[in-house]
């Protein structure tokens, strides 16, 4: 009997040993937690509800018969949806959001964490960027500071706040997991996002991305999946970048892009070997656009350039960021290699001229490639926007090429630098090539695509 009373003892103080410490974890303080983070930036971040028209093509728009009765029909849809956005100037009330958010808006109607709702007007938007300035009155606003991203650094702790789906003040969080990311490299957008595994999704847009003291540091911007779900991939845009452009547009109304007049593609080690380059970064210049800025410059194909004003520069990304958010007319210095030897030439940066419209019509005699070149892309040799060489008349869209933004209707000019105007100079090119880089024309522009 003495034997279990002393068991039972040892468990009575075991017990009370346990009881004992959690008191004494209570006395040491709460638990870590995210709320006074959350509670003092939530207020800064507002759900946007917007409605309008949209144009879309009538059911019958590609249909030859009814188009010649009658034309090209454009129906007028309406448009609601919701983002989010984030207060940056109490005082003045403005906020940042995404341009996508707003665009197409008639009305928009901005709510606070508190319940308030006011309406908004529109001080600026900017495609390029996907960023907009809109502004209400009101007052006890609160304002999210901002950070800086010279000091983000992968691994960062970061927090997501928006309005995913209709639920209001969503908070998620994560880390940076990657800087400086491109969805594009071929388009005339300005990207440089920050990648985060702090889940956003439909409704983030436009919504704050912030770092543990509170401050801001990206515009919650896009999502990459398959899906349309999270999957663990979000882009926010720096707010260094949404900064420059929310000043222009508040003291502009639009945000004016300088221009260099190149087509570029980053330099990397193995196509600098290839190509005989002094060095392993930077952008190829691919083709200089005859009358611009570079053009008058003297910067010539084949160039790398490696700084502007003075600091280094790694990729036709980072050249695309920084000469896009100069303004035309303004004197930059381009440190360029050519021949292996680096000099500096100052350029003029001028204004982009509207794209021309690119014909995207193939014509019919051609049938299915019975003996592809090329992984996910059918070729035919012929002459397009006055040229000649292989039309791209498919792509296979989850193909290297069509992932790396090969379009129907592309047309290749050269391999690696070799013109080709037949499938036998092409064939030969790639059978022994180490990789694939193809020069392209589409309508106007030339520029260079990486597909191996």
């Amino acid at each position: 009997m003495m034997r279990i009373w002393i068991s039972r003892l040892g468990c009575v103080l075991l017990l009370t040993g346990i009881a004992v410490a959690s008191a004494q974890d209570r006395a040491v303080g709460p638990l870590p937690s995210l709320a006074p983070l959350v509670e003092g930036v939530a207020p800064g971040v507002v759900n946007i509800g917007v409605s309008g028209t949209v144009e879309v093509r009538g059911p019958f728009t590609n249909d030859p018969l009814f188009e010649r009765f009658f034309g090209d029909q454009l129906d007028q849809r309406p448009l609601r949806g919701e983002g989010s956005g984030v207060i940056v100037d109490a005082a003045e009330g403005y906020l940042l959001t995404n341009h996508h958010v707003i665009e197409n808006a008639d009305e928009i109607t901005v709510t606070l964490s508190d319940g308030r709702q006011f309406s908004a007007t529109v001080i600026g938007s900017d495609a390029d960027s996907d960023l907009a300035v809109v502004k209400i009155e009101g007052n006890d606003l609160t304002d999210i500071p901002f950070a800086s991203n010279d000091d983000l650094r992968v691994g960062d702790y970061v927090v997501a706040i928006g309005n995913p789906l209709g639920f209001e003040n969503t908070v998620t969080a994560g880390i940076v997991s990657g800087l400086g990311r491109g969805l594009n490299p071929n388009s005339s957008a300005y990207e440089d996002f920050i990648q985060t595994d702090a889940s956003i999704n439909v409704g983030n847009s436009g919504g704050a991305l912030v770092n543990l003291r509170g401050e801001l540091v990206g515009i919650n911007s896009a999502i990459v999946s398959q899906t349309g779900g999270n999957i663990g991939i979000g882009l926010a845009i720096p707010v260094d970048m949404a900064r420059t452009v929310m000043d222009q547009l508040i003291e502009f109304g639009d945000v004016q892009h300088g221009l260099l007049g190149v087509i570029m593609q980053t330099l990397t080690p193995d196509t600098a070997e290839e190509f005989g380059y002094s060095v392993t970064e930077g952008a190829q210049v691919t083709e200089v656009i005859a009358g611009s800025a570079a053009d008058a410059a003297g910067i010539r194909k084949d160039d790398v350039i490696v700084g502007v004003n003075g600091e280094p520069m790694a990729t036709g990304n980072e050249l695309r960021n920084r000469i896009g958010f100069m303004r035309p007319g303004e004197e930059v210095n381009i440190d360029i290699v050519r021949d292996g030897r680096r000099r500096t030439i100052a350029v003029v940066l001028r204004a982009r001229p509207e794209d021309a419209p690119i014909s995207r019509e193939i014509p019919r005699e051609f049938v299915p490639d019975p003996d592809p070149i090329l992984e996910g892309l059918e070729l035919f040799e012929g002459e397009r926007f006055g040229m000649r060489g292989l039309v791209v008349v498919a792509v296979e869209p989850r193909s290297a090429a069509g992932l790396q933004g090969v379009e129907e209707g592309d047309l290749i000019t050269s391999i690696n630098r070799r013109p080709v105007a037949t499938r036998d100079q092409a064939r030969a090119i790639v059978d022994s090539a180490r990789f694939i880089q193809l020069e392209i024309r589409r309508g106007n522009r030339n520029f260079a695509i990486r597909v191996r």
